[in-house]
């Protein structure tokens, strides 16, 4: 059985309340509290993006330290103690649903010094700032929240998204397929 979350765009409002649901959980149970999902939006539409935990899982193959992993229920999941912070998992996933968290400096000592590290218009996957760990950070689907379902879903206003369980994983689509 696999599971993953789907979006109703013509539902989604991005309000960002699915976003911060995931921040909260993540950080009470000790984890980066970067969101685990991302709200892209266009004239079109507004949705937002999370893992698709794939059945090729191409991050997995990538990963140098086997900080991903697929647990029984077949979700991809990052362990953020061993992860070294590469980004190959990121520049792998075809969804771009992996993002990089870190503790800067600042967080840690108190003090911060602005010293621009990267060009402005550079690729979030591209940027890093001095002093910070950047760990990957991916849907998880809340494994850690007692409920057992993940808080973007629990917490969606407009309930566009939802949690599915399938029989088959989905998987990465083909260059014959048509991402």
């Amino acid at each position: 059985m696999s599971r993953h979350i789907e979006i109703e765009p013509s539902r989604c409002i991005a309000c960002g309340t699915c976003q911060a649901a995931c921040s909260l959980g993540h950080r009470r149970a000790g984890l980066q509290a970067q969101p685990r999902l991302s709200l892209y939006q266009s004239r079109e539409v507004v949705a937002s993006l999370t893992c698709h935990h794939c059945a090729g899982a191409p991050c997995l193959r990538m990963c140098p330290v086997d900080a991903i992993t697929r647990d029984l229920d077949e979700c991809i999941r990052v362990d953020e103690k061993r992860c070294i912070g590469c980004k190959l998992c990121s520049l792998a996933c075809p969804y771009g649903a992996i993002d990089f968290s870190g503790t800067p400096i600042s967080g840690v000592a108190g003090i911060e010094y602005h010293t621009p590290t990267f060009v402005a218009a550079a690729d979030p996957v591209l940027r890093w700032k001095i002093g910070v760990y950047s760990r990957a950070v991916k849907c998880d689907q809340c494994v850690s929240d007692p409920s057992g379902k993940p808080q973007c879903v629990t917490y969606c206003v407009t309930k566009a998204l939802r949690l599915v369980e399938t029989q088959q994983t989905p998987d990465v689509p083909t260059a014959e397929e048509g991402a």
